[in-house]
């Protein structure tokens, strides 16, 4: 009705203002399992790759964004519009469950006894050269602190901005910018004088 006052809630935000997945976190939150599907659909692709990066383990991301979908469905109140968007806060958990699973692993298959993967490559030496490098550099990034291996894994993998990466570390960006120079040069100095 015209002239009351709307409620100032993180539902009932500006429809015109919010986007599209914030609209289906207010559907979720009012109980619509559609909503949930819809968002499953938009957000599970982006963790897996931010995931997957930042774990190295397709097992264990796959088991990460299951956990961040449960989380997303249980905790779907808690999103605050203000505070940015849907992807932001979403991406914000799959970090923090990776993280939280980086510092419960640990190794049980020596660097040494990973095998490289047959190439289609039509030439074997550039093949083998490249395939050294990526094996230098997954061994360089396995022995990063897992804040700089989730930092590069968003910044060089998904292309975000230090301050995208700063909010799903929660920190600031001239943090993350130390942070990842920090971690090009324990890469460089892990991965030894060899180029890639």
């Amino acid at each position: 009705m015209p002239g009351q006052p709307v409620p100032s809630t993180p539902a009932a935000a500006p429809m015109a203002a919010a986007s599209p997945l914030a609209l289906l976190m207010a559907r979720l939150v009012a109980g619509d399992g559609a909503a949930f599907d819809a968002l499953v659909r938009a957000l599970q692709a982006p963790a897996m790759r931010l995931a997957d990066r930042t774990l190295g383990d397709r097992a264990a991301a796959e088991d990460v964004v299951q956990q961040a979908l449960t989380r997303l469905w249980s905790a779907a109140a808690r999103y605050d519009p203000a505070r940015g968007p849907v992807e932001a806060w979403f991406r914000t958990i799959v970090v923090n469950l990776c993280l939280d699973r980086r510092r419960a692993l640990r190794p049980v298959v020596p660097i040494e006894a990973i095998g490289e993967l047959p190439s289609d490559a039509p030439d074997p030496l550039a093949a083998a050269i490249a395939a050294d490098g990526r094996a230098r550099l997954a061994a360089a990034m396995a022995q990063l602190l897992p804040r700089q291996r989730a930092a590069l894994a968003m910044f060089h993998g998904d292309g975000l901005s230090m301050a995208e990466i700063a909010q799903a570390l929660e920190t600031t960006p001239k943090a993350i910018e130390g942070l990842l120079g920090r971690a090009r040069i324990e890469v460089r100095k892990l991965m030894g004088p060899e180029p890639l």
